[in-house]
């Protein structure tokens, strides 16, 4: 029963978990609280949610019930009770509203989740909608902390601008890892438009400077990667918990200096 659980109430993306806790790390070092912390709370358990529901919903949509089935039902309902219990407790702890960033990014959220039912979900625009509106629970916590809507786009702009930078660079180097067709050039783009992001939001005076240079080091470093020997997958999810945590503490550092 427990190995039947797993299966599907345990996210098997490594990945994601890096890409779910960087933006709420983020959130909670410019704007630390109790709400804040609830609102991390919600975005974990809507990660580790997504995956009973994936397989819930997909079943449903092809009109079939397996023996998994109720089993992904009833972990959904409990991951997305207690998501709903964090995020009374959020609204309970703050006078701030932090609603509006999580309200933009629900259509995001659709996206992916329109492409989880359909198995679909290693696309490349699902796999970026869904990171993108995940971070928004960064500019959620810093509101609920009480910092401004201008420090808040800020924010979610550099998890963005990571995201954006980040999966089409991993999806490259796992097809280079298994002699696939590639174009680095894609990469490439995906560096430019995240740096491009990024300085927008500081001529606006969203975002520091350094918060800037962390994303330029971050493209960097992914377009000289993409240009040697790729490594094995593991390494390629530990380079990238690296990075999105020096990305995050970097940034972090910049949004709460005084």
């Amino acid at each position: 029963m427990a190995t039947r659980l797993s299966a599907v109430a345990v996210p098997t993306e490594h990945g994601g978990w890096s890409l779910t806790l960087e933006p709420v790390l983020l959130g909670l070092m410019v704007a630390p609280g109790g709400a804040g912390l609830a609102l991390g709370g919600c975005a974990l358990l809507a990660f580790l949610a997504r995956t009973p529901l994936k397989l819930a919903l997909g079943d449903r949509w092809r009109k079939r019930r397996l023996e998994r089935s109720a089993l992904a039902e009833a972990a959904a309902a409990g991951y997305l009770v207690l998501l709903m219990a964090l995020l009374v407790t959020a609204f309970l702890l703050t006078d701030f509203a932090f609603w509006q960033p999580l309200a933009i990014a629900a259509p995001l959220i659709a996206v992916e989740a329109w492409f989880d039912i359909r198995s679909r979900s290693r696309r490349l625009l699902a796999e970026m909608a869904g990171t993108i509106g995940v971070g928004s629970v960064a500019a959620a916590i810093v509101l609920a902390g009480g910092e401004s809507g201008s420090v808040a786009t800020g924010v979610w702009s550099v998890v963005a601008a990571r995201a954006i930078a980040t999966i089409p660079f991993v999806r490259l180097q796992l097809k280079r890892a298994k002699s696939q067709p590639h174009r680095v050039a894609t990469s490439d783009a995906s560096q430019l438009a995240a740096l491009m992001l990024v300085v927008a939001v500081a001529l606006l005076g969203w975002a520091p400077w350094p918060a800037v240079a962390a994303i330029a080091v971050l493209a960097g470093i992914q377009a000289r990667f993409s240009r040697i020997a790729v490594p094995r997958t593991a390494i390629i999810g530990a380079q990238q918990v690296v990075l999105g945590l020096g990305v995050v503490l970097l940034a972090g550092l910049a949004f709460a200096a005084p």
